[in-house]
């Protein structure tokens, strides 16, 4: 029978783990042999401790593969962050592929680098963008399409351009183009406004047509260039119209806001112009600007402020009264005097610089500000007696006389009536009795105040003894002191006739 043996790794087993295959086999003993081992059968040969197998050596190329391979990855992860994604134009120039910053680089170097040729009169001469003084705000726009369109997002490429207006300097490609094509410029002359001291107007200066090379048809082929992929391309160079900046239509638009203006300027309390400007004086305050070919008001403080300093001499007054005439019952018979509030001007500091403003605006109307005292009204009871024994009429106001004349009324067989009577009209001029079978005719008699039928106060150029009955029953009067009654006795007045 035989015995099964465990087998155990040889002392040389440790030279061969550092690489030594050549270490022989050790046979152990019986005195080697643990006391645990069982005794080989007599006469069997003692079993030999089996070779080591050597362990298999570690292979480490997948894991540089590897390493190498998500490098690789994360560097195309990381570029995907900072770049903008292919297909991706500006204005039609290419970013794709490119940081924010390179790509603003790019923008301005293929604007600057663009190359005009001009033809005709222009003899190929060449300008580039650089020289035209080309931009766009390439920094914001490059920023855009990278926050738009990042490499990562795969469905943002090859989109569509990115839209962007390509800018001429006016002034600046203007000038390079005079200095290479001078015959071509012959400047328009812009229409103008001025004063017109005769007619107190605003009239217009007539603009004339001019030639040049037009900047903006030559900004719209340079983009159109850009846009379609170009860096180059021929412009011609010849004079073409160049139309004046102000046109006739411009400056008359101008003229009619200005003498609109002039027909209301001036400085208002209310509704009131108080202290109305001539247009004479608007003109020296008020000047046209060709601003660029915009026509604007320019108005000039300090020429206002002289009219200014005479305000207060022209707005402030003291309060005026209402006076009415009032009969015994207090109804008002007419307004003698219509009341006005009195009013002091406030601060004019600020006002020449304020109404400069407003006219640079158009609006000629300044509104003062001002402190208002109201007025009183006062009513006068007004009437008049006539004394037949004494000859005298009586003017009285608020029951004092204010007047007394001497008047001569109605002879016997023609007396001035007696009683208590009222005006009720006035006639300027007429003739009196002058119709067939009147005892008389007296024409052309002045200022007529009736108080009763076919009677009245009236003018007396026919004679001088006034204190004495003379008429066939009016109250005559001088001619002046006629006037002044028909002047002062409002009709509804109130008239006393007594002996």
């Amino acid at each position: 029978m035989k015995f099964v043996t465990d087998l155990i790794s040889a002392p040389g087993a440790a030279a061969e783990a550092h690489g030594d295959d050549s270490a022989p086999t050790a046979v152990l003993t019986p005195e080697d042999a643990s006391t645990d081992a069982v005794p080989p059968t007599t006469g069997e040969q003692p079993l030999a401790w089996a070779p080591v197998e050597p362990s298999p050596k570690k292979r480490h190329l997948g894991l540089w593969i590897g390493l190498g391979v998500g490098a690789v990855v994360l560097g195309a992860g990381a570029a995907s962050m900072i770049l903008i994604a292919p297909g991706t134009t500006v204005a039609g120039i290419p970013v794709g592929f490119m940081t924010a910053g390179a790509a603003a680089e790019a923008i301005n170097a293929h604007l600057a680098e663009t190359e005009v040729t001009l033809t005709g009169d222009g003899e190929g001469a060449v300008l580039t963008g650089a020289d035209l003084g080309a931009t766009l705000d390439a920094t914001a726009l490059a920023d855009a399409a990278f926050a738009e369109r990042p490499l990562w997002n795969l469905s943002t490429w090859m989109g569509d351009p990115v839209a962007a207006d390509i800018v001429l300097d006016p002034p600046k490609a203007s000038a390079a183009l005079r200095d290479t094509v001078p015959t071509s410029f012959d400047d328009p002359l812009d229409a103008g406004v001025v004063f017109d001291a005769a007619s107190g107007t605003y009239v217009i200066t007539a603009s004339e047509v001019g030639t040049g090379i037009d900047v903006g048809d030559l900004n719209a082929a340079f983009a159109e260039t850009i846009a379609d992929g170009g860096k180059a391309f021929e412009y011609p160079g010849g004079p073409a119209e160049a139309l004046p900046a102000v046109s006739d239509e411009d400056a008359t638009a101008t003229a009619t806001e200005l003498n609109t203006m002039l027909s209301t300027i001036g400085f208002y309390v209310g509704e009131e112009r108080t202290v109305p400007v001539a247009p004479a004086v608007a003109a020296t305050w008020l000047t046209v600007i060709d601003d660029d070919g915009q026509l604007r008001i320019e108005a000039d403080p300090q020429a206002i402020q002289a009219t200014v300093d005479t305000l207060p001499g022209l707005v402030d007054r003291a309060p005026v009264n209402a006076t009415n005439i009032v009969d015994s019952a207090g109804t008002v018979l007419r307004s003698e005097q219509e009341g006005a509030t009195g009013r002091a001007i406030g601060d004019t500091s600020e006002v020449a610089e304020q109404f400069a403003k407003q006219l640079a605006a158009g609006d000629g109307v300044f509104a003062l500000t001002v402190t208002e005292t109201a007025f009183e009204t006062v009513n006068l009871f007004r009437r008049i007696e006539i004394d037949l024994g004494s000859q005298r009429a009586f003017l009285f106001e608020n029951n004092q006389v204010v007047n007394s004349w001497a008047v001569s009324t109605g002879l016997p067989g023609t007396l001035t009536p007696t009683g208590n009577f009222k005006v009720f009209a006035h006639t300027r001029m007429q003739d009196m009795g002058c119709y067939d079978g009147a005892p008389y005719c007296t024409e052309d008699v002045p200022w007529i105040t009736w108080f009763a039928p076919n009677i009245g106060f009236h003018g007396t150029y026919w004679h001088n003894n006034f204190g004495n009955r003379m008429s066939h029953g009016c109250v005559n009067l001088p001619i002046d002191l006629a006037k002044y009654v028909y002047d002062w006795s409002p009709e509804g007045l109130e008239i006393s006739v007594y002996n």
